[in-house]
């Protein structure tokens, strides 16, 4: 399983509210992995222009605030995607067979409304809101 969108979300989360720069191995033991894993989540964030950092300076900064930091640019970014596409079609579907003839297109339309469901609901949410959850959660 990918959990590089929830990695990207706790490595997010604490760059803003850290008062302190953070190290990819500080991040690393926060997030329970390797600093090796944790540069290669922040390499993508940093390709999306959601977080900076300066060269001889240590740490790193959002590109943005947190409220205009969609969900969903962050999954796209960690996905390396432009698209929710979380369900496959099986291949080779038997084409004389009356179910397997039509699954593909009894399926896409589902799956497809299921998606872009998912994409409204990511696009609605911001980092701020999962910062807001963490601060509701740590009381």
């Amino acid at each position: 399983m990918d959990t590089k969108f929830s990695v990207a979300l706790h490595i997010l989360a604490m760059i803003s509210e850290s008062k302190e720069s953070l190290t990819s191995q500080a991040l690393a033991t926060s997030v329970g992995t390797n600093a090796s894993y944790i540069r290669k989540v922040i390499a993508l964030l940093k390709n999306a222009g959601l977080i900076t950092s300066h060269q001889g300076k240590p740490g790193y900064q959002l590109g943005k605030v947190p409220k205009d930091m969609s969900l969903l640019e962050i999954y796209y970014a960690t996905q390396e995607v432009n698209q929710i596409k979380l369900f496959q079609i099986h291949q080779n579907a038997n084409q004389a067979c009356p179910v397997g003839k039509h699954m593909e297109a009894a399926m896409s339309p589902i799956f497809a409304h299921i998606e872009t469901q998912l994409a409204e609901q990511l696009r609605q949410q911001t980092l701020a809101d999962v910062i807001s959850n963490l601060y509701r959660e740590a009381k």
